[in-house]
């Protein structure tokens, strides 16, 4: 049979932070969709998506 976990196992596990830190500031990175519109050699503009980690670090870089 498997272990019964308790309402304070349930609750210390729901507050913990889920994500990787970041070594320099040490808040949780947050992924996050980045899209860049680039004009093409025809005229026409096309959306590069990519997905960044997001932290207080990179987070003017990003986001400005």
């Amino acid at each position: 049979m498997a272990k019964q976990t308790d309402f304070a196992e349930k609750a210390k596990k729901g507050m913990q932070e889920k994500g990787v830190k970041c070594p320099k500031c040490g808040t949780v990175k947050v992924p996050t969709l980045y899209v860049q519109s680039v004009r093409t050699p025809h005229g026409t503009y096309r959306f590069n998506r990519s997905r960044v980690q997001v932290c207080k670090c990179n987070e003017k870089m990003i986001f400005a």
